[in-house]
């Protein structure tokens, strides 16, 4: 384990995960996904955090540092479809921690890179071109093909001084052309020229691999679980 000078954890590997996520880290993630979301910001519940979304399949979200009775007690209070529980633990961890009428999605992966991102010498294709947009404190990169197709996307939202990376998308038919990592590289170009270096996202499993090999690194591991209709 290595610790910053900010006195942030991080881990190497997941054998070597412990319990002690900042909440720093988390609020600043979700202020950041709420921005980009055009959602209210988080307020506080308990030990862990709450937004109200407002969508049909996501009514809100409690996101929480670590897996406690808090989460425990909330999985057991609410019956209502659509409401997102997320913890900074690993699905085995959470399974026997949380009624049986829970569907748990897919492992997901609390990420963190506090330098330049490493980038190969690159180019865009003449057959692509960027768009920009900005709104509420989050900056759009969209990389749109000649024809005016969207290729790839992603948002970075500048909150409590870090860099929050959401949103990234390179469709399937345009992927391996390399503009996912164009796309980070812009991305990162305007959160740099905002005087900020520390980045925070949450990965699915194939986006991890991209970001591991621009030098990101695993925070933790971070489970969402929901009643369905």
């Amino acid at each position: 384990m290595i610790v910053d000078k900010q006195g942030f954890h991080f881990f190497s590997d997941f054998s070597s995960m412990e319990k002690d996520v900042s909440s720093v880290i988390v609020e600043s993630w979700l202020k950041g996904w709420s921005l980009s979301r055009k959602v209210p910001l988080p307020v506080g519940f308990k030990s862990g955090f709450k937004v109200d979304v407002g969508d049909e399949k996501q009514k809100s979200r409690y996101v929480f540092p670590k897996l406690n009775d808090d989460f425990k007690e909330l999985s057991e209070a609410i019956d209502e479809p659509w409401v997102f529980l997320k913890v900074c633990a690993s699905v085995d961890e959470v399974s026997p921690n949380i009624p049986g009428n829970w569907t748990i999605e897919p492992q997901g992966y609390l990420m963190t890179c506090f330098r330049p991102m490493d980038f190969p010498e690159m180019s865009l294709s003449q057959d692509y071109h960027l768009e920009f947009e900005e709104y509420h404190s989050t900056y759009v990169v969209k990389i749109l093909a000649q024809n005016g197709e969207l290729a790839s996307t992603g948002r970075v939202a500048l909150v409590d001084d870090f860099a929050v990376y959401d949103r990234i998308i390179t469709e399937s038919h345009h992927q391996r052309k390399g503009l996912g990592r164009f796309l980070m590289k812009e991305l990162e170009k305007i959160s740099l020229s905002k005087g900020i270096s520390k980045k925070v996202l949450v990965a699915t499993e194939e986006g991890k691999l991209l970001y591991q090999s621009l030098g990101w690194e695993l925070y933790s591991l971070y489970t969402s679980v929901v009643i369905q209709a």
